[in-house]
């Protein structure tokens, strides 16, 4: 292993000169219980927590810091554990997107302006993973990605349960009359059972299978539920391994190339993946350097087979694809679709990290012969809707659905469609598309999991469980349905969603990728004409720079500012 020459590490800046500021940070080293030894010519690893009291995803993190701890010790690095900001799926309001990319830069920062020669991030929930990893890229310094790791399976009168797709399924049978307030109890109470993150392939294990296929994360690091023993087992080895990088000088931008962005977009499909990694992937690759479109999803999404049996797209959970193999195991039976000579942090190929992985389970991790679907299901579509594009989780909608006209049944924001969609006297019927605008980037703001609309109770109770319906917002990972996503440009901003009024005909042609209003240009431009947009949400605080520099979902939706791999200057110490 090459090493550096321990002068050279950014940490020797902050500890070894023979100075008064360096006077200063050993005194007060000192006054924490540190002595020389434990720093003098070692690598400072700062280990980026996302923990809290609110966040149950990575509610056992402050658990793994201590493995972690331990890795970087018995490798003979210095660990140095910092708080940072916690997105929390489930409590934070109005959507964690919001602050994603407040995450983003606060992860960046830490590791400028502290002596961090690697860093170690700790992180798992759904925006999470693509925030973390964004500032750490921008940095560029060595980095390792310790995942959260899924939660147990949820079981509820003897019925497994997935978080999200099966809350979504009983919810509309709550709203139909079909379950009662005791059974509605029950499932609250069976379906979340540990610590860790969605236990179907939601958001964020699509995201964190994504930071292992782009070579962040130790092989298997994903699947790892994170209550197993394997789990602290992977945090104490991925603390050995980051001090190991450091010394070797293994750096995000060594790792990363267009071909490790295109394994993950194609395993992204290969899992039955969640939307939303269409936006995260972009941002990811915009900080590195590297472009990537829409077109690469679409492309790319035609060509791959579904491989991975789990909700929302297949039957299993996350616990049984980890007991099946795990990624690597999908990894090999889909390699004919990857680049394999791709780096990664062990130092050697995604090729060598998976040679020696085995399927346990055929029925949960397909073969190329045997898929559960032919092609990965996500399909980008365009049209006079939505010119710069959308998306539809096609996999997980009913087949009758991909190709449909109907009347529109427009909602302006939330909560119109909320007052609205339970009224008996909405003029509504099957074959109607349901659409919620601004609900963007800007409009909602932050671009919310709204886009799996609910369908109307009166026709719940007829027996409808599947509707065409399209908004400018996300949709969570672990939901289903025929939903039209991340139309752009959003309606906010005056895209041709804006333009739409109820009881127009909305256009649906998945196979041809179509998504057209069957209005005429020359009243489109009428329309146009009389469009005024709306004021500005915020009048001050993060909202408002949120609010001037986001980026439309198919740019990503990171901030204009920080794209790219401007280089910043290393902070002066006095």
């Amino acid at each position: 292993m090459m090493r550096k020459d321990p002068k050279f590490l950014r940490s020797h800046r902050w500890y070894g000169p023979d100075d008064l500021r360096s006077f200063g940070h050993r005194s007060r080293a000192a006054s924490m219980g540190c002595v020389p030894a434990d720093y003098s010519g070692k690598p400072v690893i700062i280990i980026v927590n996302t923990w809290s009291d609110i966040n149950p995803c990575h509610s056992h993190l402050r658990q793994r810091a201590e493995d972690v701890k331990r890795g970087i010790w018995q490798a003979g690095g210095f660990p140095v554990e910092v708080p940072a900001f916690t997105l929390s799926e489930t409590f934070q309001k109005p959507t964690t997107m919001l602050y994603r990319n407040l995450l983003a830069m606060e992860t960046e920062e830490i590791l400028r302006s502290y002596p961090a020669d690697g860093c170690v991030l700790l992180g798992g929930c759904d925006k999470t993973t693509p925030a973390l990893l964004m500032g750490a890229i921008s940095m560029n310094i060595p980095a390792i990605y310790v995942p959260a790791g899924p939660m147990l399976r949820g079981n509820w009168q003897g019925k497994i349960l997935g978080s999200g797709s099966d809350v979504a399924k009983y919810w509309a049978e709550r709203r139909a009359g079909r379950i009662g307030l005791v059974d509605w109890m029950q499932i609250e109470n069976g379906i979340a059972r540990s610590a860790g993150t969605c236990m179907t392939m939601g958001t964020a294990s699509t995201m964190t299978s994504i930071t292992e296929i782009l070579g962040f994360s130790l092989p298997g690091a994903s699947s790892i539920p994170a209550v197993d023993a394997n789990h602290p087992k992977m945090a104490n080895c991925s603390g050995r391994r980051i001090v190991e990088m450091v010394w070797e000088d293994l750096k995000p931008h060594d790792i990363l190339s267009p071909s490790s962005f295109q394994n993950a977009i194609a395993a992204v499909f290969a899992l039955g993946g969640s939307t939303n990694a269409v936006i995260h992937l972009i941002a990811l690759a915009n900080r590195a350097g590297i472009r990537i479109s829409l077109d690469d999803f679409d492309r790319l999404s035609r060509s791959t087979p579904l491989l991975a049996d789990i909700r929302p797209s297949g039957k299993y959970l996350m616990e049984d694809f980890y007991y099946a193999g795990g990624l690597p195991a999908l990894l090999k039976s889909a390699s004919p679709h990857l680049d394999l000579k791709c780096f990664t942090v062990t130092g050697r190929t995604l090729g060598e990290n998976i040679a020696s992985a085995e399927n346990y389970n055929p029925d949960v991790i397909r073969s190329l012969e045997n898929p559960v679907l032919a092609s990965g299901g996500l399909a980008v579509l365009r049209g006079n809707l939505a010119p710069d594009g959308a998306v539809i989780k096609a996999s997980a909608a009913e087949p009758q659905l991909l190709k449909h006209s109907g009347r529109a049944i427009v909602f302006d924001s939330f909560d119109e469609m909320s007052v609205r969609i339970d009224d008996p006297a909405l003029d509504v019927n099957p074959d109607s598309v349901l659409v919620l605008r601004n609900s963007g980037p800007k409009g909602a703001p932050g671009m919310p999991e709204w886009g799996n609309l609910p369908i109307p109770q009166k026709l719940l109770k007829a027996g409808v469980r599947d509707m065409v319906r399209i908004s400018d917002a996300r949709m969570s990972g672990t939901s289903y349905g025929a939903c039209i996503l991340h139309v752009a440009p959003e309606s906010f901003v005056g895209g041709p969603l804006a333009l739409l009024r109820e009881g127009d005909t909305v256009e649906l042609d998945v196979p041809a990728r179509k998504l057209d209003m069957r209005v005429s240009d020359q009243e489109l431009a009428r329309r146009r004409a009389a469009w005024r947009p709306a004021s500005g949400i915020y009048a001050r605080g993060y909202g408002k720079l949120f609010m001037e520099h986001v980026t439309q979902a198919h740019e990503g939706c990171d901030f204009d500012f920080l794209e790219g791999t401007a280089s910043i200057p290393e902070p002066e110490i006095h």
